[in-house]
């Protein structure tokens, strides 16, 4: 074990005081892990969307003080009681949701929506106790997802842990830990275009960029990139989009547009944006007989998705999906590994890099709509 095992460990973490305020560098105390949990050192960490949102606490109940963070790459420094298929040293992926390998979730072969480990954030405290693991001066800090990794050392339950192979560069796969593997899951694992088809995404930010990889990976022979900022359009290039279709430059639906492009429909379609319709669209946009829409932007709670019942009678299919249907402890590791095969690039989703202390510099880029993803080193 490590000599800091069992011991509270002072280090630096960015603390969100309150909504919308920049995040300030403290010396917080974080606890020893307790039963089923593991702490971990925080060697890079990225700036997703969801942080910026429960950051900005305009659509759910805010809970500061708190500290941010899903997005990540680690070195594990000790293990709490029960934890047995990780160990010091090991490099690790925290996910936001889990696989405890016990609930009907984690047990069916079609799900990976975990019963105990399922996203939750609203709690700021940790599962075996109702507690957190930070403090300041003994006052509690919230955590964020049960990950909290804008901190140089996090306590996360072993079931959110994904052990890689330590051989994979942490600066480069900690961007599978979220969203990278949200977009090419609802591609290979959900969507499953064939070789040669025909692959709409709707959203050209990181999620969709992501999906549109997965269809380039499968073979896709036109992907189709839809989005309101044409700023976006020579980026997707990168990732395989051949074709772009900006609803803004047209009178009629954009289902209509891809279906008159496409010969009356694209074969799969991926909704990356949240917007309902964008996601009727999307599901609009597919061939009868066959085609399949995957939606996976989260839209906001009272939205209604509102669609012909014919559209489906004519065989369509509408599917969800939750972290592209991944089981992180199970099937991460080999995400890993088509990265590490050069099948998959992740390179060209990583457009910034800063230092820890310059953390606020990853939230204004992201407000600003610069670039995809920003790895912030916890390397000072």
């Amino acid at each position: 074990m490590s000599s800091t095992a069992g011991l509270v460990i002072p280090c630096t973490a960015a603390v969100a005081w309150e909504a919308g305020k920049p995040l300030m560098m403290e010396r917080v105390e974080v606890a020893p892990p307790q039963t089923m949990e593991v702490r971990i050192k925080v060697k890079y960490t990225s700036l997703c969307h969801t942080d910026l949102y429960f950051w900005e606490a305009k659509g759910q109940t805010p809970l500061f003080p708190r500290i941010f963070g899903h997005e990540a790459a680690g070195i594990v420094e000790s293990v709490g009681d029960g934890v047995t298929d990780l160990k010091a040293g090991d490099h690790v992926l925290p996910v936001f949701t889990g696989e405890c390998g016990e609930c009907g979730h984690c047990k069916s072969e079609e799900s990976n929506m975990c019963d105990l480990l399922r996203i939750n954030t609203d709690r700021g405290v940790m599962l075996s106790d109702g507690k957190s693991r930070f403090s300041i001066k003994g006052t509690p800090i919230s955590h964020f997802l049960g990950t909290s990794t804008f901190s140089e050392y996090t306590v996360v339950h072993s079931g959110c842990l994904v052990k890689i192979n330590p051989l994979a560069p942490l600066d480069k796969v900690c961007i599978l830990s979220c969203g990278i593997s949200t977009g090419l899951g609802a591609t290979l694992n959900v969507a499953k275009p064939k070789k040669g088809s025909t692959v709409a995404v709707f959203g050209l930010g990181a999620v969709g960029l992501a999906a549109a990889e997965g269809a380039r990976i499968a073979g896709a022979s036109r992907i189709i990139g839809v989005d309101l900022n044409p700023s976006r359009f020579e980026e997707a290039k990168k990732f395989g989009v051949n074709e772009f279709v900006n609803p803004k430059e047209h009178d009629i639906p954009v289902q209509e547009v891809i279906a008159e492009m496409t010969n009356g429909g694209v074969d799969r379609s991926i909704e990356c944006t949240g917007n309902v319709n964008a996601m009727i669209s999307a599901f609009e946009c597919v061939h009868d007989g066959w085609g399949v829409a995957v939606l996976v932007g989260v839209p906001n709670k009272e939205a209604v998705f509102m669609t012909k019942p014919i559209n489906v009678l004519n065989e369509r299919t509408l599917k969800g999906t939750f972290f592209g249907n991944y089981k992180p402890r199970t099937d991460l590791p080999s995400v890993v590994d088509m990265y590490m095969s050069k099948k998959l690039q992740l390179e060209k989703f990583i457009t910034h890099k800063v230092p820890f202390s310059e953390i606020n510099k990853a939230f204004e880029y992201m407000l600003n709509g610069e670039g995809l993803r920003c790895i912030i080193s916890m390397e000072h």
